[in-house]
């Protein structure tokens, strides 16, 4: 498969999962900070333009700003809108190995994305909207194209992105506590009625944060995403069965599920934003060497290097 194709589809999967991602942390912070002073606000919506790997391009950085620098900016890929608007570029370059309802979905998603009030409750109903999009454009991926090489690229970019953003998510926990429950951060991530089914009892805190570090049945734990990464890359470069691990990416993914598989402490909560930390650094350490072996150029952006 060429490099140019190749890692095309990488970002196809990459950047609709950031989406995803976005949009669902968003949508659980908007109640609170719209609920919260203005002086208030101010200080939240630029730690939390922070967690999400992006910088305030004012003093003056209020909650109209955070709406539309995390969802409505096209000219950032940090932005549910740009993520989208970069999903759709790379599938029209291509267009050759990508389906036609795969591209159709993409497409017609992003013109779609202008048709939304960009007020709280606009914000609201955009993150549902972006939701369900990205839930159609996995399906059509899933369902309409050969798992063969390129989609194997697809899924690894989505594994990638997925298990970063879920450490943003987790991260974001910090910025405001006062308030913001684990049941939220649940449901932020599809998982407050797997967890509940899971656990069957009353539960805590850790429980919540190890279902989702660590729980390898649910789709969007850090554990379970890594792991798929780790499959992909294998799939993609069969060599290593033998001894040892060339492949640098697999080696980094792998330390980083089998760390937090098979960590186990009673000071979960105090090791959490380590434990993020870690997984962000794996994360934009896997991307770069992914790109240095199958696409032999640097990363189409910088975001997975904004860790601080």
């Amino acid at each position: 498969m060429l490099s140019r194709i190749a890692e095309s589809l990488f970002w196809i999967g990459r950047y609709v999962e950031r989406a995803d991602g976005t949009a669902r942390i968003l949508d659980v912070h908007l109640e609170r900070l719209n609920h919260i002073p203005p002086e208030e606000q101010h200080e939240v919506a630029q730690e939390l333009l922070g967690v999400m790997g992006s910088r305030p391009d004012k003093d003056e950085f209020g909650l109209n700003d955070l709406l539309h620098a995390l969802a409505y900016d096209r000219s950032h890929a940090t932005s549910i809108a740009g993520s989208l608007a970069a999903a759709r570029e790379n599938a029209r370059r291509a267009r050759e190995t990508v389906s036609s309802s795969l591209w159709e979905c993409l497409n017609t998603t992003y013109y779609g994305l202008g048709q939304h009030r960009r007020d709280v409750v606009g914000t609201y109903r955009f993150c549902n909207w972006v939701l369900e999009r990205t839930a159609m454009v996995r399906g059509h991926a899933d369902t309409t194209m050969s798992h063969d090489e390129g989609w194997q690229f697809m899924v690894l970019g989505r594994s990638l992105e997925r298990a970063d953003m879920t450490a943003r998510m987790l991260s974001t926990r910090e910025v405001h506590t006062a308030g913001m429950s684990w049941v939220n951060m649940l449901r932020c991530a599809g998982a407050y009625e797997s967890f509940l089914r899971t656990r069957r009892a009353a539960f805590d805190d850790r429980h919540a944060a190890e279902f989702l570090l660590m729980d390898r049945l649910f789709p969007r734990s850090i554990v379970y995403a890594l792991r798929d990464a780790d499959r992909a890359l294998e799939k993609l470069d069969p060599s290593d069965q033998r001894v040892g691990f060339i492949n640098d990416a697999r080696r980094i993914v792998g330390q980083a599920r089998t760390f937090l598989e098979f960590h186990r402490t009673d000071d979960l909560m105090v090791e959490l934003p380590e434990h993020m930390e870690r997984v962000q650094k794996a994360v934009a350490q896997a991307s770069d060497a992914i790109s240095r072996k199958y696409f032999n150029q640097a990363d189409e952006e910088a975001w997975v290097g904004e860790v601080s």
